[in-house]
C-alpha cells in the first residue's frame, strides 16, 4: 500500500456478518493482524469460510496470490470472548442496526481495552455522539461507515462526534486509506450521506409500488435504464435488507421530525411478513425462482 500505516498495529471487529467479515478481509489484506469477534461461534466459523471463498475470487481473477491468500487468513483470529481485543488500537463495531444492540456491546467490551484503544461504530444512521457519550471513551470514539460488500466498495463514511478529538480521527483517516478506501467525511445528522440519500429514494420507490404508479418489474427498469443506475431501487432495497432499510427510515422520521421520511406501510408490511429480501429468498422478489421474480 502506498499510503503510510495507520498507528494501529491490531484492529478488532465486532459482528461477523457481512459487513464485519469483510472488513476483517481487506484488513487482512493489507497486512494488519486482525481479531474478529461475535457471540456465535457457528458465526464467526461462517465468515472465515466466506472470507476464504471471496479470497479464492481474488486469486481466481489474479488480484492476489495464493501466497497473499495464507498470509491474509493466517493474520484473522477470531473469538467469542471480548478479552481477546485487550491487545487492539482500535474496535470496529458492526454489530445489528439496532441501538440497544451496540450500546450492550460497548459496555461488555470497554473494561477489557487499553485507555489508548479507539473505538469506531460501522451503524449506517444511528448517532455517533449519542453511542460514544455511553462509552468510557467518547473522544477515541468515532463513526467508520463500510459500504456493502466491503472489498468491492471504494467509500468509507467517516462521521465525527460532538467529542471525537482530531487524533483519532487523523487515525481513522489514515486507516482508511491504508486499506485502500476513499474517505467522505460526514457531520453527525441522522443517516449521515449516503442513506441520507439513498433510502430515502428507496422509501419513495416502495411509494410508488404502494400508490399503483408502476409495479416492480418498471419501477426498476425505470430507474436502471432511465437514471444509469447499475441496479432498480426496489432490487437494491432487497440487496440491503428491507429491515435495514426500514430501520434507517425510522431513525431519520424519528431523528428529523420531517414527515417527508415516514417509511411507506408496504415497507413495514413486507418487513412484518418477513420478507426482508436476498437474505430470507423473498423481498420484492422471490429469489427461489431463477431469474428472480417480482411478488408485486
Amino acid at each position: 500500500m502506498s499510503a503510510a500505516t495507520p498507528a494501529i498495529a491490531r484492529l478488532g471487529i465486532i459482528g461477523a456478518g457481512q459487513m464485519g467479515s469483510g472488513i476483517a478481509h481487506i484488513t487482512a489484506l493489507a497486512g494488519l493482524p486482525v481479531v474478529l469477534g461475535d457471540v456465535k461461534p457457528e458465526a464467526l466459523d461462517k465468515a472465515l469460510g466466506v472470507i476464504g471463498k471471496n479470497l479464492d475470487r481474488q486469486v481466481g481473477k489474479g488480484a492476489i496470490t495464493a501466497e497473499d491468500k495464507g498470509a491474509a487468513l493466517g493474520r484473522i483470529a477470531t473469538s467469542i470472548d471480548y478479552a481477546a481485543f485487550a491487545d487492539c488500537d482500535m474496535v470496529i463495531e458492526a454489530a445489528t442496526e439496532k441501538e440497544d444492540v451496540k450500546r450492550g456491546i460497548f459496555k461488555a467490551l470497554t473494561p477489557h481495552l487499553k485507555p489508548s484503544c479507539m473505538l469506531a461504530s460501522n451503524t449506517s444512521s444511528i448517532s455517533i455522539t449519542r453511542l460514544g457519550a455511553g462509552t468510557d471513551r467518547p473522544a477515541k470514539f468515532i463513526g467508520m461507515h463500510f459500504m456493502n460488500p466491503v472489498p468491492v466498495m471504494k467509500l468509507v463514511e467517516v462521521i465525527r462526534g460532538i467529542a471525537t478529538d482530531e487524533p483519532t480521527f487523523q487515525a481513522t483517516e489514515a486507516l482508511a486509506a491504508f486499506l485502500g478506501k476513499t474517505t467522505a467525511v460526514s457531520e453527525d445528522f441522522p443517516a449521515f450521506i449516503v442513506n441520507r440519500i439513498l433510502v430515502p429514494m428507496i422509501n419513495e420507490a416502495v411509494y410508488a409500488l404502494y400508490e399503483g404508479v408502476g409495479n416492480v418489474a418498471n419501477i426498476d427498469m425505470a430507474m436502471r435504464l432511465g437514471a444509469n443506475h447499475p441496479m432498480g431501487p426496489l432490487e437494491l432495497a432487497d440487496f440491503i435488507g428491507l429491515d435495514t432499510c426500514l430501520s434507517i427510515m425510522q431513525v431519520l422520521y424519528e431523528g428529523l421530525s420531517d414527515s417527508k421520511y415516514r417509511p411507506c406501510p408496504l415497507l413495514v408490511k413486507y418487513v412484518e411478513a418477513g420478507w426482508l429480501g436476498r437474505k430470507a429468498n423473498r423481498g420484492f422478489y422471490d429469489y427461489t425462482q431463477n431469474p428472480p421474480k417480482p411478488t408485486r
